[in-house]
């Protein structure tokens, strides 16, 4: 035993275990000073989910053969569990799983889970009543279709809280950790719990990724380009041209503004933008700002006006062209769907193609997001934006990593928390945990009018700038790209788009999910993706007959963008005598930050 060591050890706790005893005491005396928390809206609202287990329960009382056949069966898998643990210690031999992790499960990865049969035990009691439990859940009747989705999706957080692994004496990892550092990585978590809480200001923003590792303009978000129009909703950016040769039609993307446009432009290895202009493209890009209170009134049809509209006057100042190619992203995709059916309507036809990225057009079956959706969690996110004059971006934010909680909130937990480790630099994560805040009025018509009564995908459902919205009259070449695993945008509900537009169509699905699936480049030779030059009925038969191809799709987009883009010209720089440069890019509306 080394005294002096071990004695420097606990005096080094005893100080940090003061320090952050310290630090919650201000924390705590903070939130009371300002009563608390003015800020009561949660994406997870505690009346919808006791409403809902209520609503089972008492669906679940009029089935007592159904709560009998799910017991009997987990005592059954139970007593098995117990026989092959009980052998597996008297012989000391390898027994048989009773049941296992999926595959793509990677809370149990540790060797131990497996190897030492006490954790091995714990891990496949905690998968037989956890399957059961959401089994029994699915199987309810007498509820309606979203009551019975709701109860699915809470049951499911439910049951993937209760995990074993996240918990200290029941997770393997965390126990030889903590013995091994005489439970230093408890302490350090225990200062990252409370560095997170003072980020949010009382409210647990939970940390995924180094946050001081990257900086916009230098090592992410920086390929060079300047600002060269910008309004109070956003930046048009131009970037600098990587050959000597362009193409004559401008390329505009409309990206997303529940998040930012960067993640088109991580680090240059995985950079689309900067992919894009390689392929002799002038590339812009709407940077949208993220807006505060002063914004509340802005609605979507201002997104339209001050967005792609005015980015395309912009872009013909800049260049002297009159048409362009235009990409849009998720939400970024669906405003430009609107924006050509609003312009076709006015018989302005300064779009050649359109190509939409995990674009959302008819909102029938939105996954899992529709759990957040119906009229009474609506009305009490408009009530909230009404006190604020937006929606926060964290709350976006919680409600998508809900939908992978798993991998984006309980994994970070046990990291952070229970390790005591720093979060690991990853470029992707730090732009998920860059959110951006939604105007009142635009979110609300969003909510409304796409999500709650999908009135988008019939025409005339809506009116923007005085003109009903008819998508029917797009005509323009569009290119749909969609991701397999796409949990915000399922690929079945962007497929229901091809037949909504007029004009010529490719449906190209990639591999992976919204985003992996989307930025992936060709030199990573990752994940493959399917063409069918033949639009089917539905999305299952046009799978069907797909062909699969390895890498990415880029290519793909590639070679269909190229005859639309125009003969070759000198390359432009950015800005114009008429639009001159206004400051680098990324510019400084990205750079705001929530928190």
């Amino acid at each position: 035993m080394n005294e002096p060591q071990d004695a420097d050890r606990a005096g080094h706790l005893i100080e940090a275990l003061a320090a952050v005893n310290a630090r919650s005491q201000k924390l705590l005396a903070e939130y009371l000073s300002h009563g608390g928390t003015d800020d009561a809206y949660s994406v997870l609202d505690p009346a919808v989910i006791a409403r809902t287990f209520q609503d089972m329960g008492a669906q679940l009382m009029m089935r007592p053969d159904l709560i009998l056949r799910e017991q009997t069966a987990f005592w059954l898998d139970y007593v098995q569990l117990c026989q092959r643990t009980m052998s597996r210690v008297m012989f000391n031999k390898p027994v048989e799983a009773v049941v296992a992790p999926t595959a793509n499960d990677k809370r149990f990865k540790d060797s131990n889970w497996a190897d030492h049969y006490v954790f091995d035990f714990f891990k496949q009691c905690y998968l037989l009543a956890g399957r059961r439990v959401e089994a029994m859940a699915k199987q309810v009747q007498g509820l309606d279709p979203h009551t019975a989705r709701q109860a699915a999706f809470y049951t499911r957080q439910l049951v993937d809280a209760l995990s074993p692994s996240n918990f200290v004496a029941t997770n393997p990892q965390v126990l030889k950790a903590t013995l091994e550092s005489g439970g230093e990585n408890l302490v350090e978590g225990l200062g990252h719990l409370l560095d997170d809480l003072e980020r949010g200001k009382g409210h647990l923003s939970l940390r995924m990724t180094d946050l001081d590792a990257f900086r916009l303009g230098e090592n992410i978000g920086a390929t060079p380009g300047k600002v060269v129009y910008q309004n109070k909703l956003m930046q048009l950016l131009q970037y600098a041209p990587a050959t000597e040769q362009v193409h004559q039609r401008p390329l505009l993307i409309v990206p997303p503004w529940i998040n930012k446009f960067y993640i088109l432009d991580l680090k240059p290895q995985n950079s689309f933008i900067k992919w894009a202009i390689e392929q002799g493209h002038t590339v812009f890009v709407i940077s949208w700002v993220n807006p505060d209170e002063s914004l509340a009134q802005k609605d979507f049809e201002d997104y339209m006006r001050e967005g792609p509209l005015m980015a395309i006057d912009a872009i013909e100042q800049a260049t002297g062209e009159k048409q362009i190619n235009a990409i849009g992203y998720c939400i970024g995709g669906t405003l430009l769907a609107c924006t050509l059916a609003y312009m076709a309507a006015k018989r302005d036809h300064r779009v050649r193609s359109a190509t939409f990225f995990a674009s959302l057009l008819d909102f029938t079956d939105v996954g899992e997001l529709a759990v957040f959706i119906d009229e009474e969690q609506i009305a009490r996110i408009e009530r909230h934006m009404d006190k604020h004059g937006f929606l926060d971006g964290s709350h976006m934010a919680n409600a998508f990593n809900l939908l992978r909680e798993n991998e984006l909130i309980w994994s970070f937990v046990v990291n952070n928390y229970l390790l005591g480790r720093e979060p690991m630099a990853f470029d992707l994560l730090y732009w998920n945990s860059d959110s951006t805040r939604m105007p009142a009025a635009m979110h609300s018509f969003y909510l409304r009018n796409m999500y709650l009564h999908n009135r988008l995908s019939t025409p005339g459902g809506i009116t923007l700038a005085g003109m009903p919205v008819d998508l029917g009259k797009i005509k323009v070449p569009v290119y749909f790209l969609s991701t397999v695993e796409d949990h915000i945008a399922p690929w079945k509900s962007t497929y229901a788009g091809t037949s909504l537009v007029s004009g010529p169509v490719r449906f190209v699905l990639g591999g992976s999910g919204h985003i992996a699936g989307v930025i992936n480049p060709p030199t990573a030779n990752k994940y493959h993706y399917w063409t069918n030059a033949e639009l089917a009925a539905t999305p299952d038969e046009w799978l069907a007959t797909a062909q699969q191809h390895g890498g990415s799709w880029w290519s793909d987009w590639a070679q269909w963008i190229a005859p639309r883009a125009g003969k070759s010209i000198p390359a432009r720089q950015p800005g114009s005598s008429r639009l001159p440069p206004i400051e680098d890019a990324p510019g400084a509306y990205v750079k705001t930050r929530v928190n």
